[in-house]
């Protein structure tokens, strides 16, 4: 555990080493290839970053927050696009804030959305009732022997939703804190989705599918437009799952240590070309036959859990890296209960 604290430290001051120099001097450098190349030493670096941890939470963590999304903002950063742009008047911390964390700014005047405003119905979880559920499944998990593997999946799908949601509410809610920015909510209830586009464009993981928009899908969608018209954003929508895959795959690689297997690959092309048919249907019909959402939204929650079950969390099990990490949060909660224990002790 000493080393562990030691390698996060060492991250740590390199990471904030890296975007203090991406904030006072690459930012003075004229955007475009010049900034980019400036910028690849840190690319290299926020690359590498995870191989300094052995435990599955600051791996996965490093490799989700640095590897994978602080390099796609620091690409937009190179052309001045994105949260880090010149144009933001970001301070030092905001900068490094934007830059390592999954937050979104609540959208507005200075930050238009392209998202159509949604009206489902509501069923919201706070941040507290998330934890205390999450708490509840890492000990129902204890008794999965006695249950149906297709039941411990479907558990797995539902702490997969809340872990991640926990952390980055976590994240959320300190930055607004500390900062006092206006951040959106880092999911809108997934579970209440009633189609594909609904619950990848709308709903699940709102920051990631931000970024993706705006490094996969725009770029893609624009360079097609002349030659497919009105058909290009299917293509970028395919395009934006494939490097979702791939990035996942990097990520399940840097936590099970295996040689990848490429079935969250799959599994994230095959979401992209369900919801291209959507679309494409959608399109074809326009708009007059839809399902209603009692019979849509059962369906939609189903394929995702059915597809994952049979193609994300495979990999997973077989390294026993799902175990590895519920190991990890009962080692946290253990010391988050000493921890308050102690405090108590003291204050009594």
């Amino acid at each position: 555990m000493e080393g562990e604290i030691k390698n996060l430290i060492k991250a740590s001051l390199s990471v904030l080493a890296s975007l203090i120099y991406c904030h006072f001097i690459s930012s003075k450098i004229p955007k475009g290839k010049l900034r980019l190349v400036s910028l690849l030493p840190i690319f290299y670096l926020f690359i590498t970053l995870p191989l300094f941890f052995s435990y599955l939470f600051p791996n996965t963590i490093a490799s989700l927050f640095i590897s994978w999304l602080a390099n796609f903002k620091l690409a937009l950063f190179a052309f001045d696009h994105g949260p880090l742009s010149c144009d933001q008047s970001n301070s030092l911390l905001q900068f490094i804030s934007k830059a390592l964390l999954p937050i979104k700014i609540k959208q507005n005047e200075k930050y238009p959305s392209s998202q159509t405003p949604q009206n489902p119905p509501k069923l919201a979880l706070n941040l507290a009732t998330k934890v205390l559920l999450f708490t509840i499944s890492v000990g129902v998990n204890d008794y999965k022997g006695r249950f149906h593997q297709k039941l411990v999946l479907a558990l797995y799908c539902c702490m997969v939703y809340l872990l991640v949601d926990i952390i980055f509410g976590v994240f959320n809610a300190t930055v607004h804190a500390i900062l006092h920015m206006e951040l959106e909510p880092p999911s809108n209830e997934p579970y209440l989705s009633t189609s594909l586009q609904d619950f990848w464009g709308r709903r699940w993981n709102l920051m990631v599918t931000n970024l993706l928009r705006h490094t996969v899908y725009k770029p893609v969608r624009s360079s097609l437009g002349s030659l497919l018209g009105e058909w290009a954003p299917l293509p970028a929508v395919a395009a934006s799952f494939l490097v979702s895959g791939l990035m996942h795959e990097l990520l399940f690689y840097r936590v099970t240590r295996a040689s990848p297997s490429w079935e969250v690959t799959l599994f994230f092309v095959l979401q992209g070309v369900c919801l291209v048919v959507e679309l494409a249907m959608k399109r074809w019909f326009g708009g007059r036959w839809q399902l209603h959402w009692a019979v849509s939204g059962p369906l939609t929650v189903g394929f995702v859990m059915m597809t994952a079950m049979w193609l994300f969390f495979p990999p997973l099990i077989r390294s026993g890296a799902d175990e590895h990490a519920i190991e990890e949060c009962k080692m946290f909660f253990h010391f988050v209960k000493e921890e308050g224990l102690k405090w108590i002790g003291k204050l009594i």
